[in-house]
């Protein structure tokens, strides 16, 4: 996901990473991912998420995980990093939660709500890198050849393989024999549709999953993700924005790369990679409750009659850039072929892989009322993903949403949360159900993954704190239905065979929030 895309996923991811989770949805953190990619410690995040203070734990630990899951034959494996947190572990009974990293390097276990929730369950949690991210990649090139193992469906078999193996683990430290805790699994972005995906294919491995903005549904031209811009910018900011957007167009198509210049990315030939960076960087204060940050400076320029594109340039300068950490090199389509990045840089290359081979989330510009150019259309994208990956690889949305089901996943146990101002939320389940329960968190500054992180979203906050949002109760609210979710689930797998407390009763939680 250029959460706002792949790219704005990249640096949430770097800052959720860093902080907590798909800008990278779009194109894609802690994961912030989800598109920028989401939020762990990458491209800028140390600097505007706060570093190891955010973090409960920066240990690496290591196993070997299966490279083909569905190969027999083939034996190769690879390195996976993992982290894990044992400080509120009620040892030896206690859950398991099963933290998903995105699509970003995973630099630790951030301290955000979960940590609220592991306290009060008395819960480990462990978390293991998403394949090819961060130190957990197979290759040391990233070519189209070597990318073929990467997908959502051996991502989840990382998964119930690192489940096993850290099940024995447990049992071993603790010398107990065939021991089976009880496991939930939390995920933000898209490593909420992973969440979601592995109680999906995986029920009889965990007790119940959080997706938390969780993408469940491959779109091929995602058209409400910039309506939902447009609705949370408002009427002066919305039109602000969109007067910007003709003049940067008219600029360009009178042949002047001066205004490349103004934006500080004069190395972006490619009209429709600059004019991506620009939709990118105006959808990020909405997806990550920053919102008064873009809209402000634009409306009140408008009125004052100061000049629209400068004050835009500004902000993206200044904010997208600087403190937001975004790198405009990944927008340039010959950066994103370079199959031997750094490992701080390879996301923007993977996620788009994922996007162009699985998912899509092609952010184009709808007919009518559209905030970004509509020169970000389908034939883009689609000239991106052959330009970078060669012919072969496209994005089959059709067989992603008859595998997973999409909105009409037909799981249980499973609780979505999304913020209302998050453009993300309509590629996820935004209907709820009793087995599949729903929730929006509304307000204006509620965005990915508010449930978790509180607001903003980026930069995290400590344990979520929720005090800035602008209804902390909305969050509060919600947040206190996900905790009755999982102390019910939970409960119900202890009536089920698994690890019990005898001193906690029929329920697992003994405190408060």
């Amino acid at each position: 996901m250029g959460f706002g895309s792949a790219r704005a996923a990249t640096a949430a991811a770097h800052l959720f990473g860093a902080a907590a989770l798909l800008l990278m949805l779009a194109r894609g953190g802690e994961s912030v991912s989800f598109w920028l990619p989401p939020p762990s410690a990458g491209v800028g995040g140390e600097g505007f998420l706060g570093g190891a203070s955010r973090y409960l734990t920066l240990d690496e630990r290591w196993m070997n995980q299966t490279l083909d899951h569905f190969n027999p034959t083939d034996h190769r494996q690879f390195k996976q990093r993992y982290y894990e947190f044992l400080d509120y572990y009620r040892a030896p009974n206690g859950p398991i939660f099963l933290k998903i990293c995105g699509e970003a390097s995973c630099h630790g276990i951030g301290n955000d709500y979960l940590a609220v929730m592991a306290k009060k369950f008395g819960a480990a949690i462990v978390s293991p890198e998403h394949r090819y991210y961060g130190k957990s990649s197979p290759f040391d090139s990233l070519t189209t050849e070597n990318l073929r193992f990467l997908s959502s469906k051996q991502a989840l078999f990382d998964l119930a393989v690192f489940r096993q193996y850290y099940q024995e683990t447990l049992n071993a430290r603790y010398n107990r024999s065939g021991a089976d805790s009880s496991w939930f699994v939390f995920g933000g972005s898209y490593a909420g549709a992973l969440s979601a995906w592995f109680r999906l294919k995986f029920p009889h491995l965990t007790c119940g999953s959080l997706a938390s903005s969780g993408v469940v549904l491959a779109v091929y031209n995602f058209t409400d993700f910039d309506k939902q811009i447009g609705d949370s910018a408002g009427p002066e900011c919305k039109e602000a924005l969109q007067e910007v957007t003709r003049l940067v167009d008219g600029q360009l198509q009178g042949g002047s790369n001066s205004v490349k210049q103004l934006f500080g990315a004069p190395k972006l030939e490619n009209d429709g990679d600059f004019l991506y960076l620009l939709a990118d960087a105006a959808a990020i204060a909405f997806q990550y409750g920053n919102p008064d940050v873009v809209c402000s400076p634009l409306i009140e320029a408008k009125k004052n009659g100061t000049d629209l594109v400068e004050t835009f340039a500004s902000y993206v300068k200044d904010y997208y850039i600087g403190k937001f950490g975004a790198s405009v090199a990944s927008y340039d389509q010959q950066y994103l072929k370079n199959t031997t990045p750094a490992v701080a840089e390879s996301a923007y290359r993977l996620w788009w892989y994922q996007v162009c081979s699985e998912v899509a989330f092609f952010q184009v510009a709808p007919k009518n009322d559209s905030v970004r150019s509509p020169k970000i259309d389908t034939r883009y994208h689609l000239d991106l993903c052959r330009n970078v990956f060669g012919e072969e690889v496209y994005p089959d949305v059709f067989m992603t949403n008859l595998y997973y089901g999409g909105t009409r996943i037909a799981g249980s146990k499973i609780v979505f949360a999304n913020g209302s101002q998050d453009p993300w939320r309509h590629a996820s389940k935004q209907k709820s159900s009793e087995e599949l329960p729903s929730y929006l968190i509304e307000c204006k500054n509620c965005g990915h993954c508010s449930d978790l992180s509180g607001c903003p979203q980026a930069p995290s906050n400590i344990e979520g704190d929720s005090s800035k949002c602008s209804s902390p109760e909305a969050l509060n609210k919600v947040r206190k239905q996900i905790v009755d979710h999982i102390d019910l689930w939970l409960s119900e797998c202890q009536e089920q065979g698994h690890d019990k407390e005898p001193s906690l009763g029929s329920r697992w939680s003994i405190a408060s929030i």
